[in-house]
């Protein structure tokens, strides 16, 4: 297991729409591996693909309700209405607000291609729909209703 080099704006390689995965193997564990170190060392709540420059769909979240891997990850369900800030590895010392669902729910696949079904609310669901937008290309920064410098 190793620590990723986070991509940081404006890499074009953050607007980019990702690949679904269809290889269960060592190398995707392996990169699932690296995701978690990374994440953990940045001090982060969740990291996707092309933040590491792969553009698979691939992301971890990992909040106090737990630390989750989500492999091609589909938005099923969402509901009610959260706002709040939100900061990004690959926006570093920015911070900007966001609308997003209070309760999501997604079907993903776990590291072995089983699909799982995870209903996440809260902070939880803002950190799933968060990263799952790096999936599509999309930086929290283009919602964000304002972009503030980190005091």
């Amino acid at each position: 297991m190793a620590k990723r080099i986070i991509v940081k704006v404006p890499d074009p390689i953050l607007t980019k729409k990702c690949r679904a995965i269809d290889k269960f193997d060592e190398r995707l564990w392996m990169l699932l591996d690296d995701m978690k170190d990374t994440v953990k060392a940045a001090n982060g709540a969740g990291l996707a693909g092309p933040q590491v420059a792969v553009l698979k769909r691939v992301c971890v979240v990992d909040t106090e309700d737990g630390y989750f891997e989500l492999i091609n990850p589909v938005l099923k369900s969402q509901s009610g209405e959260q706002v709040g800030l939100e900061g990004c590895l690959s926006v570093p010392k920015k911070y900007g607000t966001v609308k997003r669902p209070m309760k999501v729910t997604v079907i993903a696949q776990d590291r072995f291609g089983a699909q799982k079904k995870y209903k996440v609310d809260g902070f939880t669901a803002r950190a799933f729909m968060h990263e799952m937008d790096h999936l599509d290309g999309i930086v929290y920064t283009s919602k964000a209703t304002d972009i503030a410098d980190e005091e």
